[in-house]
């Protein structure tokens, strides 16, 4: 098991294994997480939201003008 410290200003570092493992660099977010029994959950947060385009495909066929697309019409 991995430990690590948390100094008076409330930082701690993550070991290098660990930073290996999810491939974190300088930069790299973290998300915290606190379960109802005390546990804490961090996860690293790699991915932007720009990593995901060009991962669906638009359905074939189904082509719709974007001045269709305006609810408020």
């Amino acid at each position: 098991m991995t430990e690590s410290t948390i100094t008076a200003k409330g930082q701690t570092t993550i070991p290098a294994d660990i930073r290996a493992q999810v491939q974190a660099k300088p930069g790299t977010r973290l998300v915290w997480s606190v379960m109802p029994d005390g546990t804490i959950i961090v996860r690293a947060k790699s991915k932007s939201i720009l990593d995901m385009a060009g991962l669906l495909e638009a359905p074939k066929g189904k082509h719709v003008r974007v001045e269709d697309m305006d609810p408020w019409r």
